[in-house]
Protein backbone atom coordinates (compact mmCIF):
# COMPACT_ATOMS: atom_id res chain seq x y z
CA UNK A 1 0.00 0.00 0.00
CA UNK A 2 1.40 3.27 -0.66
CA UNK A 3 2.81 6.15 1.72
CA UNK A 4 0.29 8.73 1.98
CA UNK A 5 1.28 12.63 1.65
CA UNK A 6 -0.52 15.43 1.75
CA UNK A 7 -0.34 18.44 -0.78
CA UNK A 8 -1.65 21.82 0.20
CA UNK A 9 -1.92 24.44 -2.36
CA UNK A 10 -1.05 28.01 -1.77
CA UNK A 11 -1.48 29.78 -5.29
CA UNK A 12 -4.30 31.75 -4.72
CA UNK A 13 -2.63 33.28 -1.48
CA UNK A 14 0.93 33.02 -1.60
CA UNK A 15 0.96 33.22 -5.52
CA UNK A 16 -1.82 35.54 -6.22
CA UNK A 17 0.15 38.18 -3.84
CA UNK A 18 3.01 38.43 -5.60
CA UNK A 19 1.58 39.55 -8.66
CA UNK A 20 1.06 43.15 -10.24
CA UNK A 21 -1.80 42.83 -11.61
CA UNK A 22 -5.54 42.07 -9.66
CA UNK A 23 -7.06 38.92 -10.00
CA UNK A 24 -11.00 39.15 -10.76
CA UNK A 25 -12.99 37.91 -8.09
CA UNK A 26 -14.71 35.68 -10.43
CA UNK A 27 -11.58 34.18 -11.71
CA UNK A 28 -10.18 33.03 -8.22
CA UNK A 29 -13.76 31.45 -7.01
CA UNK A 30 -13.28 29.62 -10.05
CA UNK A 31 -10.00 28.52 -9.64
CA UNK A 32 -10.58 27.52 -6.47
CA UNK A 33 -13.37 25.56 -6.79
CA UNK A 34 -11.31 23.94 -9.64
CA UNK A 35 -8.55 23.11 -7.52
CA UNK A 36 -10.88 21.74 -4.79
CA UNK A 37 -12.15 19.29 -7.45
CA UNK A 38 -8.62 18.13 -7.80
CA UNK A 39 -8.13 15.81 -4.61
CA UNK A 40 -5.89 18.51 -2.75
CA UNK A 41 -5.77 17.96 0.89
CA UNK A 42 -5.80 21.44 1.72
CA UNK A 43 -6.19 25.09 -0.42
CA UNK A 44 -5.37 28.21 1.59
CA UNK A 45 -7.97 30.43 -0.32
CA UNK A 46 -7.27 33.73 0.58
CA UNK A 47 -5.51 36.35 3.30
CA UNK A 48 -7.40 38.37 5.63
CA UNK A 49 -5.27 41.28 5.64
CA UNK A 50 -5.43 44.73 5.17
CA UNK A 51 -6.17 45.89 1.23
CA UNK A 52 -4.13 48.78 1.89
CA UNK A 53 -0.75 46.37 2.46
CA UNK A 54 -2.13 43.57 -0.29
CA UNK A 55 -4.76 44.95 -2.62
CA UNK A 56 -4.54 41.23 -4.74
CA UNK A 57 -6.59 40.36 -2.02
CA UNK A 58 -8.50 43.04 -1.25
CA UNK A 59 -11.93 40.52 -1.94
CA UNK A 60 -11.30 38.41 0.42
CA UNK A 61 -14.35 37.92 2.11
CA UNK A 62 -16.47 37.87 -1.25
CA UNK A 63 -14.09 34.88 -1.96
CA UNK A 64 -14.85 33.15 1.13
CA UNK A 65 -18.63 33.24 0.55
CA UNK A 66 -18.32 32.22 -3.13
CA UNK A 67 -16.58 29.20 -3.16
CA UNK A 68 -17.71 25.55 -3.59
CA UNK A 69 -16.16 24.03 -0.39
CA UNK A 70 -15.96 20.10 -1.35
CA UNK A 71 -16.07 17.58 1.19
CA UNK A 72 -12.48 16.71 2.38
CA UNK A 73 -10.80 19.56 1.34
CA UNK A 74 -9.65 21.64 3.83
CA UNK A 75 -9.65 25.42 3.28
CA UNK A 76 -7.42 27.91 4.89
CA UNK A 77 -6.63 31.26 5.12
CA UNK A 78 -3.94 33.73 6.69
CA UNK A 79 -4.46 36.61 9.17
CA UNK A 80 -1.84 38.96 10.72
CA UNK A 81 -3.44 39.62 13.81
CA UNK A 82 -6.85 39.37 15.52
CA UNK A 83 -8.92 42.29 13.69
CA UNK A 84 -7.91 39.76 10.23
CA UNK A 85 -9.19 36.86 12.59
CA UNK A 86 -12.30 38.42 13.10
CA UNK A 87 -12.90 38.83 9.76
CA UNK A 88 -12.02 35.63 9.07
CA UNK A 89 -14.13 33.50 11.31
CA UNK A 90 -17.38 34.28 9.85
CA UNK A 91 -16.39 32.74 6.75
CA UNK A 92 -16.10 29.07 8.97
CA UNK A 93 -12.59 28.25 7.54
CA UNK A 94 -11.23 25.00 9.18
CA UNK A 95 -7.78 26.95 9.21
CA UNK A 96 -6.06 30.44 9.73
CA UNK A 97 -1.99 30.83 9.06
CA UNK A 98 -0.30 33.02 11.04
CA UNK A 99 3.49 34.03 9.68
CA UNK A 100 6.15 35.41 10.99
CA UNK A 101 10.04 35.15 10.58
CA UNK A 102 12.75 33.87 12.60
CA UNK A 103 14.87 36.12 11.14
CA UNK A 104 14.63 39.79 13.17
CA UNK A 105 15.63 41.52 10.09
CA UNK A 106 13.01 39.74 7.47
CA UNK A 107 10.22 40.42 10.32
CA UNK A 108 10.91 43.53 10.49
CA UNK A 109 11.04 44.29 6.53
CA UNK A 110 8.52 42.06 6.12
CA UNK A 111 5.82 42.54 9.05
CA UNK A 112 7.43 46.12 10.33
CA UNK A 113 7.29 44.77 13.86
CA UNK A 114 9.54 43.03 16.10
CA UNK A 115 9.30 38.89 16.30
CA UNK A 116 8.45 39.70 19.95
CA UNK A 117 5.73 41.62 18.60
CA UNK A 118 4.42 39.48 16.37
CA UNK A 119 4.26 36.49 18.93
CA UNK A 120 1.94 38.44 20.95
CA UNK A 121 -0.34 38.89 18.24
CA UNK A 122 -0.03 35.49 17.40
CA UNK A 123 -0.83 34.91 20.95
CA UNK A 124 -3.99 37.03 20.70
CA UNK A 125 -5.41 35.11 17.50
CA UNK A 126 -4.70 31.48 19.42
CA UNK A 127 -6.92 33.03 21.88
CA UNK A 128 -9.47 34.21 19.80
CA UNK A 129 -9.80 30.98 17.71
CA UNK A 130 -10.06 28.91 20.96
CA UNK A 131 -13.67 27.27 21.11
CA UNK A 132 -14.20 28.29 17.20
CA UNK A 133 -13.17 24.93 16.05
CA UNK A 134 -11.25 26.49 13.62
CA UNK A 135 -7.52 25.60 13.86
CA UNK A 136 -4.23 28.03 14.42
CA UNK A 137 -1.13 27.35 11.87
CA UNK A 138 2.08 29.44 12.57
CA UNK A 139 4.60 29.65 9.41
CA UNK A 140 7.94 30.36 10.45
CA UNK A 141 9.40 32.34 8.06
CA UNK A 142 12.93 32.30 6.96
CA UNK A 143 13.54 28.95 9.06
CA UNK A 144 15.91 27.73 6.74
CA UNK A 145 18.21 31.45 6.03
CA UNK A 146 17.54 34.61 5.72
CA UNK A 147 17.93 36.89 2.58
CA UNK A 148 19.67 39.45 4.60
CA UNK A 149 20.68 37.87 8.02
CA UNK A 150 22.17 34.46 5.89
CA UNK A 151 21.56 31.29 7.73
CA UNK A 152 19.43 31.47 10.40
CA UNK A 153 20.83 29.20 13.48
CA UNK A 154 18.87 26.07 14.17
CA UNK A 155 18.73 26.65 17.92
CA UNK A 156 16.96 30.08 17.41
CA UNK A 157 14.09 28.25 14.92
CA UNK A 158 13.39 25.61 17.82
CA UNK A 159 13.04 28.06 20.61
CA UNK A 160 10.32 29.50 18.26
CA UNK A 161 9.45 25.97 17.88
CA UNK A 162 8.89 25.37 21.39
CA UNK A 163 6.98 28.59 22.50
CA UNK A 164 4.37 28.09 19.82
CA UNK A 165 3.97 24.32 21.50
CA UNK A 166 3.81 26.05 24.63
CA UNK A 167 1.28 28.64 23.78
CA UNK A 168 -0.96 25.91 21.89
CA UNK A 169 -0.95 26.26 18.25
CA UNK A 170 -1.96 23.17 16.23
CA UNK A 171 0.29 23.15 13.05
CA UNK A 172 3.79 24.66 12.55
CA UNK A 173 5.34 25.39 9.01
CA UNK A 174 8.72 25.58 8.40
CA UNK A 175 9.34 27.75 5.83
CA UNK A 176 11.59 28.27 3.23
CA UNK A 177 10.85 32.27 2.18
CA UNK A 178 13.69 32.47 -0.60
CA UNK A 179 15.08 29.09 -1.33
CA UNK A 180 18.09 29.06 0.38
CA UNK A 181 17.70 25.58 2.39
CA UNK A 182 19.12 22.20 0.73
CA UNK A 183 18.14 18.68 1.43
CA UNK A 184 20.71 17.97 3.93
CA UNK A 185 19.93 21.16 6.20
CA UNK A 186 15.77 20.02 5.52
CA UNK A 187 16.97 16.35 6.46
CA UNK A 188 18.59 17.51 9.92
CA UNK A 189 15.87 19.75 11.44
CA UNK A 190 13.16 17.82 9.77
CA UNK A 191 14.27 15.04 12.25
CA UNK A 192 14.65 16.93 15.25
CA UNK A 193 11.42 19.24 14.57
CA UNK A 194 9.88 15.15 14.28
CA UNK A 195 11.97 13.97 18.25
CA UNK A 196 10.29 17.10 20.11
CA UNK A 197 7.96 16.22 22.46
CA UNK A 198 4.56 17.26 21.77
CA UNK A 199 5.23 18.97 18.71
CA UNK A 200 1.82 19.23 16.55
CA UNK A 201 1.38 18.67 12.97
CA UNK A 202 4.43 19.73 10.52
CA UNK A 203 4.38 21.37 7.01
CA UNK A 204 7.34 21.99 5.15
CA UNK A 205 7.06 25.07 2.89
CA UNK A 206 9.64 25.42 0.41
CA UNK A 207 10.79 27.54 -2.62
CA UNK A 208 12.30 26.70 -5.64
CA UNK A 209 14.70 29.44 -6.10
CA UNK A 210 17.71 28.12 -6.40
CA UNK A 211 16.60 24.94 -8.11
CA UNK A 212 16.48 22.71 -4.58
CA UNK A 213 12.80 22.52 -4.23
CA UNK A 214 11.94 19.20 -5.22
CA UNK A 215 15.26 17.63 -3.62
CA UNK A 216 13.89 19.42 -0.44
CA UNK A 217 10.88 17.43 -0.41
CA UNK A 218 12.60 14.35 -0.86
CA UNK A 219 14.65 14.93 1.87
CA UNK A 220 11.93 15.85 4.21
CA UNK A 221 9.76 13.13 2.99
CA UNK A 222 12.65 10.85 3.67
CA UNK A 223 13.20 11.86 7.64
CA UNK A 224 9.21 11.54 8.07
CA UNK A 225 7.75 15.25 6.77
CA UNK A 226 4.17 14.13 5.23
CA UNK A 227 3.02 17.53 4.60
CA UNK A 228 4.22 20.40 2.18
CA UNK A 229 2.83 23.41 0.53
CA UNK A 230 2.83 23.97 -3.00
CA UNK A 231 1.99 26.57 -5.56
CA UNK A 232 0.05 25.66 -8.63
CA UNK A 233 2.74 26.52 -11.82
CA UNK A 234 5.32 27.50 -9.55
CA UNK A 235 3.74 30.92 -8.65
CA UNK A 236 4.83 32.88 -6.13
CA UNK A 237 8.02 34.40 -4.76
CA UNK A 238 9.55 37.11 -1.92
CA UNK A 239 10.13 40.74 -2.43
CA UNK A 240 13.30 40.35 -0.71
CA UNK A 241 14.35 37.75 -3.13
CA UNK A 242 14.87 39.30 -6.79
CA UNK A 243 14.53 36.76 -9.44
CA UNK A 244 13.03 34.14 -7.06
CA UNK A 245 11.11 31.54 -9.34
CA UNK A 246 8.17 31.03 -6.40
CA UNK A 247 7.36 28.34 -4.30
CA UNK A 248 7.58 24.70 -5.77
CA UNK A 249 5.08 23.90 -8.17
CA UNK A 250 2.35 21.77 -7.24
CA UNK A 251 1.78 19.53 -10.32
CA UNK A 252 5.58 19.08 -10.22
CA UNK A 253 5.86 17.68 -6.77
CA UNK A 254 2.41 15.57 -7.24
CA UNK A 255 4.08 13.79 -9.89
CA UNK A 256 7.01 13.56 -8.34
CA UNK A 257 5.17 11.80 -5.78
CA UNK A 258 3.25 9.44 -7.67
CA UNK A 259 6.03 8.38 -9.59
CA UNK A 260 8.07 7.70 -6.03
CA UNK A 261 5.04 5.53 -5.05
CA UNK A 262 3.68 8.05 -2.91
CA UNK A 263 -0.28 8.42 -2.99
CA UNK A 264 -1.57 12.37 -2.78
CA UNK A 265 -4.82 11.57 -3.42
CA UNK A 266 -4.45 14.19 -6.19
CA UNK A 267 -5.94 13.92 -10.26
CA UNK A 268 -3.01 15.12 -11.79
CA UNK A 269 -4.54 15.41 -15.22
CA UNK A 270 -7.00 17.85 -13.79
CA UNK A 271 -4.22 19.15 -11.75
CA UNK A 272 -2.49 20.00 -15.31
CA UNK A 273 -5.59 21.44 -16.78
CA UNK A 274 -5.81 24.14 -14.16
CA UNK A 275 -2.23 24.64 -14.57
CA UNK A 276 -1.68 24.86 -18.45
CA UNK A 277 -4.74 27.73 -18.10
CA UNK A 278 -3.06 29.86 -15.34
CA UNK A 279 -0.33 31.88 -17.76
CA UNK A 280 -3.42 33.39 -19.65
CA UNK A 281 -5.28 34.32 -16.06
CA UNK A 282 -1.54 35.73 -14.56
CA UNK A 283 -0.40 37.10 -18.05
CA UNK A 284 2.89 35.30 -17.71
CA UNK A 285 4.54 32.19 -18.07
CA UNK A 286 4.81 29.63 -15.47
CA UNK A 287 8.14 27.87 -14.14
CA UNK A 288 6.97 24.33 -13.29
CA UNK A 289 7.75 21.81 -15.90
CA UNK A 290 5.72 18.89 -15.92
CA UNK A 291 2.52 21.72 -17.94
CA UNK A 292 4.88 21.76 -20.58
CA UNK A 293 6.37 18.34 -20.98
CA UNK A 294 3.26 16.35 -19.73
CA UNK A 295 2.76 13.42 -17.56
CA UNK A 296 5.78 10.39 -17.82
CA UNK A 297 2.76 8.31 -19.42
CA UNK A 298 2.61 11.07 -22.05
CA UNK A 299 4.60 9.35 -24.80
CA UNK A 300 5.45 10.24 -28.30
CA UNK A 301 5.11 8.92 -31.49
CA UNK A 302 8.49 7.25 -32.98
CA UNK A 303 9.63 9.94 -35.58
Amino acid sequence: MSQRAFLQEVVTRDGFQSLDRFIATDDKVALIDELGRTGLAKIEATSFVSPKAIPNLADADEVMRRITRVEGVEYAVLVPNLRGLDRALPHRPHEVNFAMSASATHNRMNLRMTREESFAQLGEVVRGAAGTGVRVQVSLSTSFGCPVEGRVPEEVVFDWVARFVQLGVDGITLADTTGMANPLQVGGMTVRYLAQPGVPPLTLHFHNTRGMGLANVCAGLAAGARRFDASLGGLGGCPYAPGASGNICTEDTALMLREMGWDTGVDLRALLAASRRLPTLVGKEMPGQVAKAGLTEDLHPEK
